[in-house]
């Protein structure tokens, strides 16, 4: 098994880090390739690597704890707690529309077309977007697209609509619930929302092109993470996350059932696939996942309830993780793992 993912990141010049853990014990954890290309940093187990859409796990377990508190509830509708904002938003979409993909409002970041992970899509500044309410200008007018539940549609907007309602609901802000509701009971130590132009030496740079080593994602993505994505964490964090969610630690297990039970069989490229509550659950044995795919940074993690194995494939390239990934999703559907 180490002798395949080894030859994977070697012909796919994977940078970044990977874990594979079974139950308590750690099958295999490695690093690869450059956390900071300009000065030749090697990427380490302990580096910290953005994660990209792998965030609106966090998100929907903060959501989720919040639930389980009695703060939101599921049927709770945005437009409860967004009062005026975001008139745009059908008056009938709730958080449980949102965090399953259902809610039919219109994406300020639209990857239905092509995307291009090169490009410059943020419609304001990027240095702008450091706190929640920021946001407000970019959610703004965009249309209902469909009927709230209607149909799958993936959406990143509708994640940063939760974390308004977070902080709506709490009075904190957002990246502080985050904190207390999943950082903390998890006990992640390398988990934190970087600002990306100021990366500390245990981060990695995102890096976009190759052919071009010095092109870094700082001005691509807002400037710090939020609902939808950017939070910076590390394979051994990851890991540790998935075993407190499955344990109960994180939401009640009766949440963590609800989280993972099926509410849509979207079509991916990636493969068959159903969606429970901001949690991918890969068929046929619905091993539990997370993914994340943006300027310089790729992410896919998981768990495998049958087996109790869990992986992170954190990458500081756009595209890198998923040879790594793939392959241990087919280690882990052989049985080899």
């Amino acid at each position: 098994m180490i002798e395949s993912l080894a030859e994977v990141a070697r012909s796919t010049a994977f940078s970044g880090a990977v874990r594979v853990d079974r139950a308590d014990v750690t099958l295999h954890a490695s690093a690869h390739g450059l956390a900071q290309r300009a000065h030749a940093v090697p990427n380490t187990v302990d580096t910290q690597f953005g994660i990209a859409s792998g965030m609106k796990g966090l998100t929907a377990l903060t959501v989720l704890r919040l639930v389980d508190e009695g703060v939101l509830a599921l049927h709770t509708t945005a437009r409860s707690l967004l009062r005026e904002d975001l008139p745009l938003i059908d008056d009938a979409v709730t958080v449980e529309h949102l965090l399953s993909h259902r809610s039919g409002i219109g994406d300020y970041l639209d990857e239905s077309g092509d995307f291009d992970v090169t490009a410059y899509p943020m419609p304001v500044p990027v240095h702008r977007l450091l706190h929640t309410e920021d946001y407000l200008p970019v959610l703004d007018g965009h249309p209902q697209t469909f009927a709230p539940g209607e149909r799958f549609e993936y959406c990143n907007g509708g994640f940063v609509v939760l974390a308004l309602l977070v902080e709506r609901a709490t009075g904190e802000g957002f990246h502080e619930v985050v904190e207390r509701c999943v950082i903390g009971p998890a006990a992640l130590t390398g988990t934190a929302f970087l600002r990306n132009d100021m990366l500390p030496g245990s981060a990695a740079t995102g890096y976009l092109d190759d052919t071009t080593p010095g092109w870094s994602n700082v001005l691509h993505l807002p400037v710090r993470g939020n609902g939808d994505g950017g939070v910076y964490t590390t394979v051994g964090d990851i890991c540790r996350l998935w075993k407190a969610v499955v344990a109960g630690e994180v939401v009640a297990a009766a949440t963590v059932q609800s989280m993972t039970s099926p509410r849509s069989s979207p079509a991916t490229a990636s493969g068959s696939y159903d969606y429970g509550l901001g949690c991918w659950l890969r068929n046929p044995r619905h091993t539990l996942e997370w993914e994340g795919y943006d300027a310089g940074q790729s992410f896919r993690s998981g768990h495998d309830r049958a087996t109790g194995i869990t992986y992170a494939v954190c990458a500081n390239t756009s595209e890198g993780a998923w040879p790594i990934a793939n392959e241990i999703a087919r280690l882990i559907d052989d049985g080899t793992l």
